[in-house]
């Protein structure tokens, strides 16, 4: 199966060609501003992919209405929502299509090819400049009552914040920023701790114990045999082993050491909703 496969973010839309479980001649363009455009840069990118194209695959931001065939709530990217998005989209490219949110692509690609294999039951947690996620049970996507689940940036810590506020690099390094009158990024606050500076390991000690905090409750809610993070923040080995400790540390204290979970860096970064796109069609398409 041949398909193209586009990655819609706000900014920017990734794509790239899925060829024998491969993913090949990947590139982007700037988000468009009107759907019009959108389907053009999609045709102008199919059209150079060449006649082998059998289907297209999307990852969007958005709560993702498949029975209803549209996008729910909203994202950075307005045109795409409340709309019959699946059938326009179809209509103006000429193939079939699928779409999924980007969060549970990510997930999909973890758990069919990456840190979740062979896993039943498993939390995808993404942490970028804010933090969604994908549930599985079974080894299946579970989307909810509502098709909110796995938006894990609005569970609530105890501080009255959400873990999109409290969780992040991008967050952690602003209010670092503010209390000592500079400006640095989440890179450069990690830079910083590297280099032995008191203020900036705190400031990511506190940003660890709020993921822990809340994947603590996630964890006795859903009692998944796994928690993958992901994110750019995920490449560096030393966030996911601060993250398990703490979270170890807190069901011990709480007499369930023996509810901890696996927790693993996931394998697949800047291209997995691209992969998860393209093997959620496969799901999709041959059930």
């Amino acid at each position: 199966m041949t398909l193209a496969v586009f990655d819609i973010g706000g900014s920017a839309v990734k794509y790239g060609k899925w060829e024998n479980q491969t993913l090949s001649e990947t590139g982007q363009f700037k988000t468009p501003e009107t759907l019009t455009a959108m389907q053009d840069e999609m045709k102008a990118v199919i059209a150079h992919f060449g006649d082998e194209i059998e289907g297209v695959a999307i990852s969007s931001p958005g709560a993702v209405n498949v029975k209803d065939r549209r996008i729910d709530g909203i994202s950075a990217v307005e045109y795409l929502h409340q709309r019959p998005i699946f059938d326009e989209l179809e209509a103006a490219l000429g193939y079939p299509i699928t779409i999924e949110n980007d969060a549970n692509c990510a997930g999909i690609c973890e758990m069919k090819l990456g840190a979740g294999q062979g896993v039943q039951h498993a939390i995808f947690v993404v942490i970028g400049t804010g933090v969604g996620g994908a549930i599985f049970i079974n080894g299946q996507l579970y989307k909810g009552a509502h098709l909110f689940g796995g938006e894990f940036g609005l569970v609530m810590n105890a501080n009255g914040q959400s873990l999109s506020t409290n969780g992040t690099a991008v967050n952690t390094a602003a209010r670092f920023s503010k209390e000592k009158g500079t400006t640095i990024s989440g890179k450069e606050l990690f830079d910083l701790a590297d280099a032995g500076d008191v203020a900036a390991m705190e400031s990511l000690n506190g940003m660890y114990d709020h993921l822990a905090e809340a994947l603590y409750n996630l964890q006795v809610s859903i009692d998944p045999e796994m928690i993958i993070i992901g994110g750019g923040i995920s490449a560096r080995p030393d966030v996911t082993e601060a993250i398990r400790m703490r979270l170890a540390t807190l069901l011990e204290a709480n007499l369930v050491p023996g509810a901890m979970p696996l927790v693993k860096a996931c394998t697949f970064q800047n291209n997995a909703n691209l992969i998860g796109a393209a093997v959620n069609y496969e799901i999709v398409t041959q059930a």
